[in-house]
């Protein structure tokens, strides 16, 4: 097949989805595909009169990508276009996915797991990987997936949805329930989390998580076990426990080598993985979500699950969580990689 591996984009998780794009780019050739990584954003400024003929480019345009210890600088990202259009969408880019199969979505974040490319690929009669644009743009927010668990009886910590200005943190400072987590609506990667254990440290948290924009997710702490299980078609794969070397699985921990240890499977029970399993399954199809999804959960000390939040597109890095739940029942990466085009292509999208 002729690809196209769309990654990264305007999102703070762009580096993450680049490093993504360019395994699964790499995977995909080695299958045998023509295949080749796009930026969504930066597009292609320079291309043959034949289009066509970059799916036979031998490195597949694939970057030089790594994952740095902090977010990427994105007003620098858009400098760097030289048409320097606001558009979602680079040069060439739309061109280039409708001469191809099949998209694969590398993508992570808002550009990517909110619905809006996937919209855009049901009008123009695209092919791509994963859910479609309604299920991604229900679990890109957090509030809106919440409502989606409190309605389907999955459980989930105690929560709420603020819209506040600057001066109403002093106030909310003081009367938020302790111990909570603040969050941004939609965000990933653990950008836009924090874990406040003072008054004063939740202050600081109101007023950082508005840098991010929208709404704010305050819910309640619950203290245990970090685990996630991920969804391949009709199955639920077995679950990684995350033990994070830090005090916190933040950005860092989670893609730098040594900042955070992760157990596949997990060291728990038959029982318990299947009750994961079925409540991975159940928010995938609650939400409407097609393909492969990853779950996380928190397990408490009496041992009940707490759903998160759910990745409509998880990571595919080598450090990712999903490749090493396939691989805990025998799948290579570039076998999750085929797995994912091969159910994606044969998906009846909407017209």
């Amino acid at each position: 097949m002729k690809i196209v591996v769309l990654a990264g984009g305007l999102s703070t998780e762009r580096t993450v989805s680049l490093v993504t794009g360019t395994s699964v780019c790499r995977a995909l050739r080695a299958n045998g595909h023509r295949a080749i990584l796009v930026d969504l954003f930066l597009g292609l400024e320079k291309v043959p009169e034949d289009l066509e003929t970059l799916f036979d480019t031998p490195d597949g345009l694939c970057p030089d990508a790594k994952i740095d210890i902090t977010a990427p600088d994105l007003s620098a990202v858009r400098t760097a276009r030289k048409d320097q259009s606001s558009r979602l969408f680079g040069p060439n880019v739309l061109e280039l996915c409708a001469l191809a199969d099949i998209v694969f979505l590398g993508l992570h974040g808002q550009d990517g797991e909110d619905g809006r490319v996937q919209a855009t690929f049901d009008l123009l009669g695209i092919r791509y990987t994963g859910g479609g644009y309604l299920a991604s743009g229900l679990a890109m927010d957090k509030a809106m997936t919440k409502r989606m668990m409190d309605s389907a009886g999955i459980p989930t910590p105690k929560w709420q949805l603020l819209r506040y200005g600057a001066e109403d943190v002093e106030r909310l400072a003081r009367e938020l329930p302790m111990p909570c987590v603040v969050k941004t609506t939609g965000g990933g990667s653990s950008l836009g989390v924090f874990l406040p254990e003072s008054r004063e440290e939740l202050k600081d948290a109101l007023i950082q998580v508005l840098s991010f924009g929208g709404n704010v997710l305050v819910e309640e702490r619950i203290y245990g076990r970090e685990l996630t299980v991920g969804v391949l078609g009709e199955r639920a794969l077995p679950a990684v426990e995350i033990l994070p070397a830090e005090k916190d699985f933040d950005y860092a921990a989670k893609y730098q080598a040594g900042g955070a240890r992760e157990l596949c499977p997990a060291p728990i029970t038959p029982e318990q993985q299947e009750e994961m399993g079925k409540l991975a399954l159940k928010l995938h199809h609650t939400l409407g979500l097609e393909v492969y999804s990853r779950t996380d959960f928190l397990m408490d000390r009496d041992g009940r699950f707490w759903c998160l939040e759910i990745n409509s597109l998880p990571g595919m890095t080598s450090a990712s969580l999903v490749p090493k739940e396939a691989a805990a029942i025998g799948m290579s990466y570039n076998e999750l990689c085929e797995e994912i085009v091969q159910q994606s292509y044969h998906l009846k999208r909407r017209g």
